[in-house]
C-alpha cells in the first residue's frame, strides 16, 4: 500500500505524511539529481550548482538567462510606479476621485487621512457612574437637563393632549450622551452621567456606579478612591485636529472607514483601481463539463478575476482566445485596460504566439522569463500605450506564480498602494530546492512555522487551494528552521477555516 492511499485522521498526520513524500509534478529533477543540491550537504559540501550558470541547450548554445525572481519584482513595481506617475493622455480617465464613505470600501486613499476635529472633540465620561466635582462626599444634583437641549415634544396645537410637554424639572437619568452639560457643576456636587455623555464644566472625576452609594441624606459616597480625571476620556486623547491618521496608500478596510467617519469625514479621495482585461489563450479549454477528447476544463478563467480583484484591481472582462496570433493581436491592441493579463502561450511552441504578437506590436519587454519554478515562462512587457502586458503560464499554479511574481508588485504601483513589508519564518520541513532558480512552495501555518505542501506541481492546484501562502525556497533549498520569505494570500484565514473541519484529504 502506497502512502497515497493510507488513511489519515487530522490536519498534523496528514502532513506529516506529506513532509516525508518527495515533490510530485513539480518539474524538477528526480530524486538521484537532488542528493547534490540537498540542503544537510551545504556546509560540508557546498553546491556546486547554486550559483552556477544556466545549462546549455541540446545544440551547445546557451539557453536565455532568466531574471531573477526579486529582480522580476523589482521590475514590475517600477514599471507600474513609473506609469502611475506619468502624465495622464487627455482622454484618460482621472487618476483620483472622491467616493462617498459607503463605496470606499477596498480602495486605496491617494492622500493622507488628516483628523478634522480632536477626537474626542469634548471630554467625555468612559463610564456610567457620576460626574463630581471637588473631593466628596458630593451631594448629589437633581437628575434633570436643561430644556434647550431636549428634543421639541410639544404639540402644536395646545388642545392636543395626546403628549405631555416637558418642562425643565421633568426627572431625566441625569447627563446623557447627545446632550450638552448645560452648567458648570458646583463645588461639592454630583450628577449621574452616561458613557459617552459630554463632561459638565468644573467636574473633576467620574466614579463608576458600582464604585458608589447614597446614603438618606442624598450624599454620594466612594467607594473607592477617586483621583482626578479619572474615567474621562480628555478632548484630543486620540488625535488633534490636523493629524495624519493614516498615509496615503493604505487600503480602505471597515476600521478606517470608522476612523474616517469619527474624524468628520464624509467621502474620501481615492487611487483609481487599475483595470485588467484578462484573455484566456487555448484552444483545448472547455468552460463546463468533464474533460474528454483531450480538451480539459479552464481552471484559470475562474480563478484569475477574483485574484486580481483582491489584488485591487477592476477587471474588464475575462475572454477566451483562440490559438490564433491574429485574434491574440487584435485583443492585445484594442484592450484600454491598464493591464492585459495572458495565460498561456508565454514559451515557444506551434501555437505559443504571445512573443511574436508583442513583437508584432512593438511592445518592449521588461521581462522575459523568471528563474522561478513553477512559472518561468511569464513575462512582463510594455506596450506602445504606455500599458502593460503579463504573460503567465498556462498551468495552473506557474500561473499563480506569475501572478504574485509580476501581476502583484505591478498592480500594487499601479493602484497606489503601501507596499506590505516583507516577513520571514521559520519552515518545519526540509524543502528540496532548484539547482539555480527560486521555488515558490505552497505552506500551511502550523505553530509558528511554516509546513510545506505535497501538491506543489506546476499543474496543480490542490495544494494551494488550502494554502496561507507561498514560501520563497533559494536555490539549493531549506534546511528544517531556515527563514524563509513568506508571500501570504489574502483569504488565508478562509483556507485555514476549511482545513480545521476537513476529514484529512485536502492536500
Amino acid at each position: 500500500m502506497t502512502a497515497q492511499d493510507r488513511e489519515v485522521d487530522g490536519v498534523e498526520d496528514v502532513l506529516a505524511l506529506f513532509a516525508r513524500q518527495p515533490d510530485e509534478g513539480s518539474g524538477e529533477a528526480p530524486d538521484a539529481d537532488r542528493a547534490a543540491s540537498a540542503p544537510k550537504d551545504r556546509d560540508s559540501n557546498p553546491n556546486p550548482n547554486r550559483d552556477a550558470a544556466p545549462p546549455k541547450s541540446a545544440s551547445g548554445t546557451r539557453r536565455h538567462r532568466a531574471t531573477a525572481w526579486a529582480e522580476a519584482r523589482a521590475i514590475a513595481a517600477r514599471s507600474g510606479r513609473s506609469a502611475a506617475t506619468a502624465p495622464a493622455p487627455a482622454q484618460a480617465p482621472a487618476r483620483t476621485r472622491r467616493v462617498p464613505l459607503e463605496q470606499a470600501l477596498g480602495h486605496v486613499l491617494a492622500e493622507p487621512l488628516v483628523a478634522l476635529t480632536d477626537l474626542p472633540s469634548f471630554d467625555t465620561s468612559a463610564m456610567d457612574g457620576w460626574a463630581v466635582s471637588g473631593p466628596g462626599p458630593w451631594s448629589v444634583q437633581p437628575d434633570q437637563v436643561d430644556e434647550a437641549d431636549r428634543p421639541d415634544d410639544r404639540p402644536d396645537d395646545p388642545a392636543d393632549t395626546r403628549s405631555t410637554p416637558i418642562t425643565r424639572s421633568t426627572p431625566t437619568p441625569g447627563i446623557l450622551a447627545g446632550h450638552a452639560a448645560a452648567t458648570p457643576l458646583p463645588d461639592g456636587t454630583a450628577v449621574r452621567i452616561a458613557t459617552g455623555a459630554r463632561i459638565p464644566p468644573e467636574a473633576t472625576a467620574v466614579v463608576r456606579s458600582e464604585h458608589a452609594r447614597t446614603d438618606s441624606t442624598g450624599h454620594l459616597h466612594a467607594e473607592r478612591a477617586v483621583v482626578q480625571g479619572q474615567d474621562i476620556r480628555p478632548r484630543a486623547q486620540e488625535c488633534r485636529s490636523g493629524d495624519r491618521l493614516l498615509p496615503a496608500g493604505a487600503v480602505v478596510t471597515p476600521a478606517v472607514l470608522g476612523l474616517a467617519a469619527a474624524a468628520g469625514y464624509d467621502e474620501l479621495l481615492t487611487a483609481r483601481r487599475p483595470t485588467v482585461d484578462v484573455l484566456v489563450l487555448g484552444d483545448e479549454l472547455l468552460v463546463r463539463g468533464l474533460p474528454h477528447d483531450g480538451l480539459i476544463r479552464d481552471a484559470l478563467g475562474p480563478m484569475i478575476a477574483p485574484w486580481l480583484r483582491a489584488l485591487g484591481a477592476d477587471v474588464i472582462d475575462t475572454r477566451r482566445v483562440a490559438d490564433d496570433a491574429h485574434a491574440l493581436f487584435r485583443a492585445v491592441t484594442e484592450s484600454e485596460a491598464d493591464l492585459i493579463l495572458t495565460t498561456g502561450g508565454t514559451a515557444a511552441g506551434p501555437v505559443d504566439h504571445v512573443h511574436p504578437v508583442l513583437a508584432r506590436a512593438g511592445a518592449e519587454l521588461l521581462v522575459d522569463g523568471v528563474a522561478v519554478r513553477p512559472g518561468h515562462p511569464m513575462l512582463l512587457a510594455r506596450l506602445a500605450s504606455g500599458r502593460h502586458l503579463v504573460g503567465l503560464p498556462g498551468n495552473p499554479l506557474a500561473a499563480v506564480s506569475g501572478l504574485l511574481t509580476l501581476a502583484e508588485p505591478l498592480l500594487r504601483t499601479l493602484g497606489g498602494r503601501v507596499p506590505q513589508p516583507a516577513y520571514h519564518a521559520p519552515v518545519r520541513d526540509e524543502v528540496h530546492g532548484h539547482p539555480y532558480d527560486t521555488r515558490l512552495v505552497p505552506f500551511v501555518h502550523r505553530d509558528d512555522r511554516l509546513v510545506p505542501l505535497r501538491y506543489n506541481g506546476p499543474a496543480m492546484l490542490r495544494g494551494i487551494a488550502v494554502a496561507d501562502g507561498l514560501a520563497v525556497v533559494p536555490p539549493g533549498g531549506a534546511r528544517q528552521g531556515d527563514e524563509l520569505e513568506v508571500l501570504d494570500l489574502p483569504w488565508a484565514a478562509w483556507a485555514d477555516a476549511s482545513a480545521s473541519t476537513d476529514d484529512g484529504c485536502f492536500t
